[in-house]
């Protein structure tokens, strides 16, 4: 697909994060010379050719006070690892679960999941609450608190 100029202001406006309205696309037209209708109409069409694969989203969980933050590695056997994933991706404290591949001899965990709570204990609680309810406790895991706070943002295109 060639990009027009219309569609480049659009990514360049848009790519830095939507406004917290309730008209997020009326605002971004308003800042670019377009209507809403348009916008919505250019994002869908971006979408559809792949220039736009998704959309995401960045919560800034420390200001929300959630200040314990943990990624819980899973050394699940591969036969299982599709149907942990899916349960744990559902519980409500995991704010992100994937899999990825072993290094081994290093590193043996194939699933990934990330838990935010307000301390370092209720986020254990999580942890031991979710590895009883799912029967997890034969699976070994490691627990990796996060000690430093890098800068969060999405994908730059302009």
């Amino acid at each position: 697909m060639v990009l027009s100029e219309r569609d480049n202001r659009l990514i360049a406006a848009i790519q830095s994060g939507l406004p917290l309205s309730p008209r997020p696309w009326a605002e971004v037209g308003e800042r670019i010379g377009m209507d809403e209708e348009e916008v919505i109409r250019r994002v869908r069409a971006l979408q559809e050719s792949g220039c736009i694969k998704r959309f995401g989203l960045v919560v800034r969980h420390h200001e929300l006070g959630y200040n314990a933050n943990a990624m819980v590695v899973w050394d699940v056997p591969d036969e299982r690892v599709d149907a942990v994933g899916d349960a744990l991706g559902r519980q409500r404290c995991v704010t992100l679960c994937y899999r990825r591949p072993r290094r081994l001899p290093h590193w043996p965990y194939n699933l990934f999941c990330m838990i935010h709570g307000k301390d370092r204990q209720r986020v254990l609680d999580y942890i031991d609450q979710i590895t009883e309810e799912l029967d997890l406790q034969e699976i070994p895991k490691e627990v990796l608190f996060s000690g430093r706070r890098f800068k969060q943002r999405g994908a730059r295109y302009r």
